[in-house]
C-alpha cells in the first residue's frame, strides 16, 4: 500500500477529532458570526506567515544528497510565499483593520503549534515538516470550499473576503497530488516522522478552533 494511504488511515482519527470540533460543524450550516470568522483569519495569518520559514528551515537541515526531497522543498516554498497577506486582504474587505491584526500577537494555541513544528524540525526530524502540510493542506481541501460558502451566505460578505480560503480548496486538488507522490517516496524514519507530526498538528490546530469566539 502506498504510505500515502497509510497516512490517511493512521491520521484518521486525529483527522476526525478535528472536523468534530463544534465551531466547524456550526460553520458548514451557516451558523457564523463576523467575530468568529475575523478571529479564524486572524489566527490563520499568525500561522500562515510562518509557513515559508518553516519549510525553508527544513529544507536547510537535510543532507545534501537528497535532492529530491530539495526540490520538493523549493516547490512548496515558491506557492506558499505571500499567502499571509492574502489573508490581511481578507480582513481588510471585512472592513477590519488588517494592520492591527498583523500587530496583534497570536493566541495560545496558534504559538503553540507553530513553536511545536519549529522545534521537531530543529531538534528530531526536519522532515516532519509535511505532517504540517498534509494538516493544512488535507484540511483546507477538504473544508475551505465549502466553509467559504457557507460563511458567504451567512454573513453576506463580498468574494473579496475569502481569497485565502477559495485559493486552498477544492479546485487545489494539484497540491494533494503533488504530496502523496513526495511521501510515497519518503524511507521509513521520515514516514513515521510524517505521521507523528501530522497526528499532533491536527491536535494543535484543532485546538485553535476550540478557541474561537463561541
Amino acid at each position: 500500500m502506498p504510505f500515502f494511504e497509510v497516512l490517511q488511515q493512521r491520521t484518521a482519527q486525529a483527522r476526525d477529532a478535528l472536523f468534530s470540533i463544534p465551531v466547524i460543524g456550526n460553520c458548514l450550516a451557516g451558523r457564523v458570526t463576523l467575530a468568529q470568522y475575523v478571529a479564524f483569519l486572524r489566527e490563520a495569518y499568525h500561522h500562515v506567515k510562518h509557513t515559508v520559514p518553516l519549510l525553508s528551515a527544513s529544507a536547510s537541515r537535510l543532507e545534501k544528497e537528497r535532492t529530491a526531497l530539495r526540490l520538493a522543498f523549493a516547490h512548496y516554498i515558491e506557492e506558499e510565499r505571500g499567502h499571509e497577506h492574502w489573508i490581511l486582504d481578507d480582513l481588510r474587505a471585512c472592513a477590519e483593520d488588517a494592520e492591527a491584526a498583523r500587530a496583534s500577537r497570536p493566541a495560545p494555541a496558534t504559538e503553540l503549534m507553530v513553536a511545536y513544528v519549529y522545534d521537531y524540525i530543529h531538534r528530531i526530524n526536519p522532515v516532519g515538516m509535511l505532517g504540517m502540510v498534509h494538516v493544512l493542506e488535507g484540511t483546507s481541501s477538504a473544508l475551505a470550499t465549502r466553509a467559504a460558502e457557507s460563511i458567504a451566505r451567512a454573513l453576506t460578505l463580498p468574494p473579496a473576503a475569502f481569497s485565502y480560503l477559495t485559493s486552498h480548496g477544492s479546485l487545489d486538488q494539484e497540491h494533494v497530488r503533488f504530496f502523496e507522490r513526495v511521501v510515497n517516496d519518503l524511507p521509513p524514519d521520515d514516514q513515521e516522522a510524517v505521521v507523528h507530526v501530522s497526528r499532533m498538528v491536527y491536535r494543535l490546530y484543532g485546538d485553535i478552533f476550540r478557541t474561537l469566539p463561541a
